[in-house]
C-alpha cells in the first residue's frame, strides 16, 4: 500500500490533497463527505474582514440616524458594534466546533484580510474553537494607485496574528511582488508555518456586443499550475516553512509535478466544482498508480526531486525570457 502521508504546517496529513477555501467547505456534511472521498485536509470558506466590519458599521449608521431611540452618548452603539461582529463570527466558530467533532482530518480556518485592524482578535476565538490551523488570505490589491509597502503590510498582519494564536498560521499571497523570491524567503522566516502560492486574482472580461465589463472565467485552467510550480521548485530548498501549491490543480499529473518541485501540499477547488467532489478519488488513484510505475512506496521518496538544487538543469527555472535558438524562433 502506498504511503501518501505528508506534513503540512506541522500537521500530519494522510495525503497532500487539501480542499481549498470555497463553498465546498461551508457545512459539516460537506466536510464529512470530502473526508470520506479522501481529502487530506480542508480549508474552510474564508470569513472576510471587511464583511464583518461593514455589517457592523451599517447597523451603527442606522442607529445614529434614529436619535430618538439611540442617544449619541448611549452605550447601545458600542453594544451593536460588538453584537454584530460577534454574531457573524459565532456562526463561523460553531462550524469549526461541529466539524472537529465529526472529522479526523485537519480543519483549517481562513480569514480574508486587507489590514491588521481589530479583526486580528478573532483569530484567538478561532483557535479556541479547535481549528487545527489558520490560513490568512491576504488580499493586497495590485491595482491600488496609492504607494504602499505591501511587504511591510503583510509582516504587520502576520506579527499581529501570531501574537494572538499558537496554532500554525499559513499565509496565501499573490505573485505581484516586485522581488517575489526575496519576499517569499523573508515571509518564510517571519514565524508562519506555511505559504500558499498563489492567490488567483478576479479576472474580468469585456463583452464586445454590449461593450461592457463582465465577469471573466470563474475557474482556474489546467495550465495555471505552472507559476506556483516554478517558484516552489526555485525556493522549496530554502524556505523555512511549508509550501502549498494553489490554482490549476486539475489532474494527478499536476499534483505529482508540484510534489516533485517540493510542495508539501496542494489545494484543489476548481477541479472539484467542475467534476464533483468524487474527483478526489480519481486524483489520488492517479498519484498512486504513477508511484507504483516508478517504484516509489512513499511521497517522501520523490518529494523535491525536481527542485532547483536537485534538477539537472536549474537554469530552466531561473530564465526569464526565451532564448531564440532554444525556443526555435528565428
Amino acid at each position: 500500500m502506498m504511503d501518501l502521508t505528508s506534513k503540512y504546517l506541522g500537521l500530519n496529513l494522510k495525503n497532500p490533497l487539501v480542499v481549498g477555501s470555497s463553498s465546498l467547505t461551508t457545512s459539516v456534511a460537506e466536510i464529512k463527505k470530502l473526508e470520506k472521498l479522501g481529502a487530506g485536509a480542508v480549508v474552510l470558506k474564508s470569513i472576510f474582514e471587511e464583511e464583518i466590519l461593514n455589517d457592523a458599521q451599517n447597523q451603527l449608521n442606522e442607529a445614529k440616524e434614529n436619535s430618538f431611540i439611540y442617544d449619541s452618548y448611549s452605550e447601545t452603539l458600542d453594544y451593536l458594534d460588538l453584537h454584530v461582529k460577534e454574531e457573524r463570527l459565532n456562526a463561523y466558530i460553531q462550524l469549526i466546533k461541529n466539524a472537529k467533532k465529526e472529522v479526523l482530518i485537519p480543519v483549517i480556518a481562513s480569514i480574508n484580510c486587507v489590514s491588521n485592524a481589530e479583526w486580528t482578535s478573532f483569530a484567538k476565538k478561532i483557535e479556541q474553537a479547535g481549528a487545527d490551523a489558520l490560513e490568512l488570505n491576504i488580499s493586497l490589491n495590485p491595482t491600488d494607485l496609492v504607494i504602499r509597502d505591501f511587504e511591510q503590510t503583510l509582516k504587520a498582519i502576520i506579527q499581529k496574528v501570531l501574537s494572538e494564536v499558537k496554532i500554525p498560521v499559513a499565509v496565501k499571497i499573490n505573485n505581484g511582488f516586485t522581488h517575489l523570491a526575496r519576499t517569499i524567503l523573508d515571509l518564510s522566516e517571519s514565524g508562519i508555518a506555511g505559504l500558499v502560492l498563489f492567490n488567483r486574482a478576479y479576472t474580468p472580461d469585456i463583452d464586445i456586443q454590449s461593450m461592457e465589463a463582465v465577469q471573466g472565467r470563474s475557474f482556474s485552467t489546467s495550465d495555471a499550475y505552472i507559476e506556483s510550480m516554478r517558484w516552489i521548485a526555485l525556493l522549496s530548498d530554502q524556505t523555512k516553512c511549508s509550501l502549498a501549491a494553489s490554482t490549476g490543480i486539475h489532474s494527478s499529473e499536476t499534483i505529482i509535478k508540484q510534489i516533485l518541485a517540493g510542495a508539501d501540499a496542494v489545494q484543489v477547488v476548481s477541479a472539484l466544482y467542475q467534476n464533483g467532489p468524487e474527483f478526489l478519488v480519481e486524483l489520488l488513484i492517479g498519484v498512486e498508480k504513477w508511484m507504483e510505475e516508478k517504484g516509489f512506496s512513499s511521497l517522501e521518496q520523490f518529494k523535491g526531486k525536481a527542485s532547483h538544487k536537485k534538477v539537472g538543469n536549474p537554469a530552466v527555472f531561473e530564465r526569464i525570457q526565451f532564448m531564440k535558438h532554444f525556443a526555435g524562433i528565428n
